[in-house]
């Protein structure tokens, strides 16, 4: 290429872009640096917004504040906090009395009935421990004996959800036990019953089904005595989530 009557080499003008670069001015080169943070800003932003929208319940729940007042612990993608996903409380009307103190949701309430009465007919005696628990009871449960007990909150989730997200609350989960045999209740050795046995041959008929089964995936302490109702089509969409985590 000619430059000023005579031929400069091909790799001279290539080496002046950079100097033609290290010419702009300062000025310029710190709009021009502003402009290109703004725009990487909005993008970041649209990015972000885009995200909110096509997933809008797992982040917003990792935005989100901690969900229970005195845990540090954030929900996971799937909104489990502690191995536990979320139950909102039943309201009121729905619930009817099975016995002194115990309540269940209507439809839960009839079959459960219906399950006591098949299993008293085989000559078991199955008993409820505990049914309905409201959002308030279940505070309780998990920090006063937390604190009884000198547990981590990790430890406590173990064996007792935190408050809202226990399915007690739902009204469709109850504890059971085993009225010859009173001393295995609320522990592993419920197993062993006669109880439990006639559970494991004929809960389903009743549509009740073991929560926490050993070496469940949602890392709960394995409890035998813990069945959920899953006979109406509420019931199902209720549990969907921890089906879904099961298969």
């Amino acid at each position: 290429m000619a430059h000023g009557g005579r031929r400069v080499p091909a790799a001279a003008v290539r080496d002046d872009i950079p100097l033609a670069r290290r010419t702009v001015s300062p000025a310029l080169r710190r709009r021009g640096g502003l402009r290109t943070g703004l725009v990487g800003a909005a993008a970041g932003l649209a990015g972000l917004a885009a995200l909110l929208i096509v997933f809008p319940q797992p982040l917003r729940r990792l935005l989100a504040p901690p969900p229970v007042q005195g845990l540090s612990a954030r929900p996971g993608i799937d909104g489990r906090l502690l191995g536990h996903f979320p139950y909102e409380e039943i309201p009121a009307a729905q619930l009817v009395t099975i016995a002194p103190g115990l309540q269940l949701q209507t439809d839960a309430a009839e079959a459960l009935l219906a399950m006591q009465r098949a299993a008293a007919a085989d000559g078991v005696d199955l008993r409820v421990l505990s049914a309905f628990r409201s959002i308030a009871l279940q505070k309780h449960l998990f920090f006063d004996v937390k604190s009884e007990r000198n547990q981590s909150a990790l430890e406590r989730a173990q064996v007792s959800a935190p408050p809202g997200y226990s399915e007690h609350s739902t009204g469709y989960a109850v504890d059971l036990g085993d009225g010859r045999r009173p001393g295995t209740n609320l522990s592993r050795s419920f197993e062993t019953t006669p109880a439990f046995s006639w559970l494991s041959a004929n809960a389903n008929r009743f549509h009740f089904h073991l929560s926490f089964p050993a070496s469940n995936r949602q890392g709960v302490s394995y409890e035998p005595w813990h069945w959920r109702f899953e006979g109406s089509a509420a019931a199902l969409q209720t549990f969907e989530a921890a089906q879904r985590l099961a298969r």
